[in-house]
This record gives C-alpha cells, structure tokens and sequence, in this order.
C-alpha cells in the first residue's frame, strides 16, 4: 500500500498533508476587517490613491513570476507606494530585484512538484518555515497589501498575509492556475487573471480579468536604434527569435539548420539563450545572436516584423501589445504542464498569432507555417488592432486599490 502512494503522481499523502494544513490556516485566518483611508486621487487610473502606501511583492522561481511584477513597480511608485519583495533565498527573483535597488528578504521555500520525488516529504517542512519567516517580516514591515505572482515561494507568503488579515492579490499568466496560485487562492482576496477562459478555474467570485501587466519600456524602442545594434543596412524584414527566458534547443536547431533559406527573406534576431552562443555564426551576414538582452530589448523587439517564440503568457501579451505577428512553438506537454499550449491556441482562436507544436517541428513545416506568417501579415495586425479592452497594468493597480477600499 505505501509503496504504490510513492510511486504515485503527485504523491497523494503528501497532498492530503497539505490540503488539511492549508485549510487549518483558512480556518485560523478569520474574517477580520479591512479599512483603509483614501487620500490623493490619480486621474490618469481613475482610482484613489493613499500618498504613502507600503506592498509587499512576492513571486519567484522563473523570470515569468518576476517579470509582471517589475512591470507594476512605476505605476505603484507613481501612486504613492513604498515596495518591497520577498522571494526565496537563492532564486533568479533575488537579482533581478535587487539589481533594481528594492528591497528584498529571503524566505525558505520547498518546490511543489506534481510528480513523485523523495523531496516531496521534506519540503512541506521548509514551506511551514517559510510561513513563520515570512509573518516574521510582515510583522516588522506593516504593509497595507500583498501582491503575489506565484511559483513556489509566494505560497507560504500569502498563508503568512493571510493569517495575519493583510489584504491579498495575486496574478494567475496562463489559462489554468498554477499549482502555487491554486494553493494560494483560498488565501487570497482576488485573483486577477490574464485570459477570460481563466475566469472558469476561479471560485467565490475571485476572478478578475486584468490582463497582463505591461512593462512600460517595451512599447518605446526605436527601430532604427534596434537595426544598428544588429548592424543590419538593407531593408528586409526582420524576424525576431526568442525561446524563453533560458532558451530552446528545439528552436535554436531549427532556426540555425535552415539558417541560409530563412536569410533569404529576412535579417534575424535570435535571443538562443546562455551558453547557446554558436561561434561559427559571430559574423554572419543578416544573423545576430545574443545569449540574453536587457536594456536593447525594447529596440530589437520595435524593429521586428514578425516573431517566433515560445508561448509564455507574460511574453505573448508584450507581443499583442507591440501588434507584432507570431508563430508561437508552445513548451511541449512532455517538459510542462501544458500552459503555453492552451495560452497559444487561445491566440490562435483570436486571430493574433499561428501556432507550431514542438511535436510537429520540421525542416518543411517550419518553413512553410514562415511563409505563411508574411503572407497573413496584414490579416493578424488588423486582429491586434481590433482588440479593445483595459491595459493590463491600470487593471491590476485597480483591483489592488478595489481590494485595499474594502
């Protein structure tokens, strides 16, 4: 009997410990009150605003729960609101916040995996000292709100928030919740959500349609700035290359094997990833490759064309944003839970983007679904143009204040 729960996935003991030990701290929370007072009104979203408000930020483990919250800090500076984050101890989140002058505390925080491993037994335990840790430092810091972009470390923060009655917000990129943000949902007062299909997944009335925040720098590159980074003088069209935060082999193979045809109608921009630099291509004619880009990403993304990229939520809705045609090549079922799928057709369905699976990746195929993306240009811009709705940082801030008011 205990030999099969082990070798079942996920391991059903363990979710059962965690469900009760979620549900306790539901039950312990209460339903204390919440009252705020407003004080400064900004105009430009329509909200109050107190002049000095402090949030606690939390979310880590990939640059795609890090990334949307970068992408709220001007608007809530511009609001009044002092910032600090509290990630793990050793996540990619801890340089990327601090590179940006805010303050940052690490939490312990065990991963919660949806397959067997023997760390699943052990882990709990570093997420219950990451719930003490980080009501340690709610505690010492007040703050008047938590916003959480999920991964794992946001889990024992919104348990601590919530324990403590501080008001709750977290952000959900893909269609389906992740396995962070549906144990955190029942801690949470709402849950702002990126697609409208997401709405379904959320309970007691939580879902909020924001959108996905939007970094302000990527929609004010140059495109001129962009083509003399890549040295590129003639006047083809542009295809730009990116296979998430740590790069894709499947896409650097694909793009680099059929480098010369695809040279025949367009420069390249290809973001490969660190250490998938290929040497033999430093110099070749029409083809620029970098390993990551930071500061230059707002002027390569304006002077592309098109885009080929993977199917991250945070990514897509940047894209949408800059109305650039895509081919997505969402992450394949085999190496995920299968978000990027539903995320990419989602865009399909809207007229915005084509779709290639991993799976069905070759020499032919990828060429064919190229051309197809020149020929259905003007097609897929008048779709993004046609797209109406609230941008997805003012929604956000909205829903946070909304919630703040209660």
């Amino acid at each position: 009997w205990l030999i099969w729960h082990l070798n079942s996935p996920p391991c059903i003991l363990v979710i059962i410990a965690c469900v009760i030990f979620l549900w306790l701290l539901y039950i312990i929370r209460g339903k204390g009150g919440k009252a705020i007072q407003v004080v400064y009104k900004n105009k430009s979203l329509g909200v109050d605003f107190l002049s000095k408000y402090k949030i606690i930020m939390t979310g880590g483990g990939t640059a795609g729960h890090v990334t949307p919250n970068l992408a709220l800090v001007p608007s809530l500076e511009e609001a009044g609101f002092e910032i600090k984050y509290i990630g793990s101890k050793d996540g990619i989140e801890k340089e990327i916040i601090e590179s940006k002058g805010i303050p940052y505390y690490g939490i312990s925080s065990g991963k919660l995996r949806r397959y067997f491993d023997i760390k699943n037994f052990t882990d709990p335990f570093k997420v219950f000292k990451g719930v003490i840790e980080a009501k340690k430092i709610l505690t010492k810091e007040k703050p008047n709100i938590v916003f959480s972009k999920g991964g794992f470390v946001a889990v024992p923060v919104v348990i601590a928030a919530s324990i403590k009655k501080i008001p709750v917000v977290a952000h959900e990129s893909d269609i389906t919740p992740g396995l962070a943000n549906k144990l955190s949902a029942p801690f949470c007062d709402k849950l702002c959500v990126t697609f409208r299909e997401s709405l379904s997944f959320v309970k007691d009335n939580k879902g909020v349609l924001t959108g996905s925040p939007i970094r302000s720098e990527i929609l004010n590159g140059s495109k001129l700035q962009g083509k003399q980074i890549c040295g590129f003088k003639d006047e083809k069209e542009i295809l730009f290359i990116m296979g998430g935060s740590l790069g894709s082999k499947v896409i650097n193979d694909v793009i680099r094997e059929n480098l010369d045809e695809i040279l025949t109608n367009f420069n390249v921009i290809h973001i490969c990833g660190k250490g998938n630099l290929d040497s033999k291509l430093q110099n070749y004619t029409g083809y620029k490759q970098f390993e990551f880009v930071s500061e230059e990403l707002p002027h390569l993304m304006k002077a592309a064309d098109y885009i080929v990229s993977r199917a991250g939520a945070n990514s897509i809705f940047e894209f949408l944003a800059l109305k650039k045609p895509t081919l997505l090549i969402p992450l394949s079922r085999k190496a995920s839970r299968g978000d990027q799928i539903l995320n990419a057709n989602s865009f399909k369905k809207e007229g915005y983007s084509l779709v290639l699976e991993e799976e069905e990746i070759t020499k032919e195929s990828f060429l064919s679904h190229l051309e197809e993306l020149r020929t259905r240009k003007k097609e897929l811009i008048s779709k993004m143009n046609a797209k109406q709705g609230e941008v997805g940082t003012s929604a956000v801030i909205k829903t946070i204040m909304d919630v703040m008011r209660k």
